[in-house]
């Protein structure tokens, strides 16, 4: 049977026994679903207006198991649920739940329940939660996770397994070990497999790995996800000002933080602004606001095609013909325009080129989008000589190359022009693009018109 087909049933099944409370069958089906595909049944109930039996559902989780399974909802489901949990059971899941997500939750909550919860917890859980807390959001510091596997150096390979046991349990991975000096600087690291096979008597600082790839706190978490990705690291530390180990990142953190990343990114490629939450859960009247901005003033943008056309009623009244070639010459440079900027803005997002790489690109540009409108050209002219004769023909064929290196050359360089001025490039994608190339074509090609056909 595929994963799907008996994840629906698992969940019809939890679905009739909430509606009966029975809680025997419940405790027969939960322990078959994995937290993930929990979490997206209490999603679905919360959407439902269910939150009663969501609540139901996640109170017949073992502690361990509603920890994890809360780490799995998005901020305002976390909410609603923890708006049912008494002070006592909501410290209860925090203290089960990761580093991250207990940080992240925490932030969530309004200051008295913030300020309750604090006053419940021990010293040393107390002040570390709000040290994560403390950390910007979209910083490796907001990111990272406290829950590792650090090492004194100096150990021997028996008394570091030892450590590691003690430890482990806690711990987001065990898979990379680091190794930390009496000041709590990150010293070197190893992996757990080298820690395994190495004689009980030798020392971790004879084994580690000396210069070890980190980041800081204040590193934007863009930048963490790619030192990642470029090193295939299973979890990247973190350290502050004085080279501390404070906290790692793991790749599953990563992950995350790339699929949000490129969401935002297409998103914005389409002039929306940036989701709070999923486009099913986000409320109407958010949606419509993010969208209703970049749409209005495109709006104003598109005038300018208007007024391009109206200042060449002469030639057009002249050469009907003409009208018949407009769509297809402005919609071919927005099309190459819309090409060359989402290349850009995809290089700039991964790091592959940078603003030191424009002249570089704009001579590749140049080449590969001249090629393209004189291809583009040669397909549409027999169609120019067949509507309009050959002076038309050669109108629109000049036109189709001109367009097109504009467009294109336009879309490569715009996304250098919104980074250089601290604006997100992602913002020069398909619509403001080609709202500009459609007002640009127009003058572009009536004004080739004008200078080729006759119009007097």
């Amino acid at each position: 049977m595929p994963l799907s087909d008996a994840l629906n049933r698992h969940k019809e099944g939890l679905l009739a026994a909430l509606e009966v409370d029975d809680r025997e069958r419940l405790g027969t089906l939960l322990p078959e679903l994995r937290s993930a595909d929990i979490a997206e049944i209490l999603q679905d109930l919360l959407e439902s207006e269910h939150e009663l039996r969501a609540r139901a559902l996640l109170d017949c989780l073992p502690l361990e198991r509603r920890a994890s399974v809360m780490g799995h909802l998005h901020g305002e489901e976390q909410l609603a649920i923890a708006a049912g949990m008494g002070d006592d059971r909501l410290q209860a899941v925090l203290e089960e739940m990761g580093g991250d997500e207990r940080a992240d939750l925490f932030k969530a909550l309004d200051d008295d329940r913030r300020e309750a919860l604090l006053r419940r917890m021990a010293h040393q859980e107390r002040e570390e939660l709000k040290r994560l807390a403390s950390y910007e959001e979209g910083t490796a510091g907001a990111l990272m996770t406290s829950d590792y596997v650090a090492i004194p150096a100096g150990m021997t390979v028996s008394r570091a397994m030892m450590r590691v046991r003690q430890t482990a349990p806690d711990a987001e991975t065990v898979y990379q070990l680091y190794v930390i000096d009496p000041e709590g600087r990150l010293a070197g690291t190893m992996s757990l497999r080298q820690l395994m096979v190495a004689r009980p008597g030798a020392r971790v600082d004879d084994m580690m790995i000396h210069d070890v790839i980190h980041t800081s706190v204040d590193t934007p978490q863009e930048e963490v996800a790619r030192i990642v990705a470029r090193y295939d690291l299973l979890a990247l530390p973190v350290v502050d000002e004085m080279r501390r180990l404070v906290g790692i990142v793991t790749h599953d953190d990563a992950l995350d933080v790339v699929e949000s990343e490129a969401t935002e990114d297409f998103h914005k490629g389409m002039s929306i602004g940036a989701l709070e939450d999923g486009v099913s859960r986000v409320p109407l009247w958010s949606l419509y606001r993010k969208r209703v901005t970049w749409l209005v003033l495109l709006v104003f943008g598109n005038l300018l095609s208007g007024a391009g056309i109206a200042h060449y009623e002469a030639t057009i009244s002249a050469q009907v013909a003409l009208v018949f070639f407009l769509p297809l010459l402005i919609g071919s440079g927005g099309n190459a325009g819309a090409q060359a900027a989402t290349l850009t803005v995809r290089g700039l997002a991964t790091g592959d080129v940078g603003v030191r790489d424009w002249g570089k690109l704009f001579g590749r540009e140049l080449l590969v989008a001249g090629s393209l409108g004189l291809t583009m050209a040669l397909a549409v002219a027999p169609i120019g000589v067949f509507r309009g004769g050959e002076a038309v023909a050669m109108v629109v064929a000049v036109s189709m190359i001109a367009i097109v290196l504009f467009g294109s050359l336009l879309g490569m360089c715009l996304p250098f022009v919104l980074d250089r001025l601290g604006w997100d490039p992602a913002t020069a994608s398909a619509p403001l693009v080609t709202t500009l190339i459609d007002a640009s074509g127009v003058l572009i090609y009536f004004g080739i018109a004008t200078m080729v056909l006759p119009v007097g």
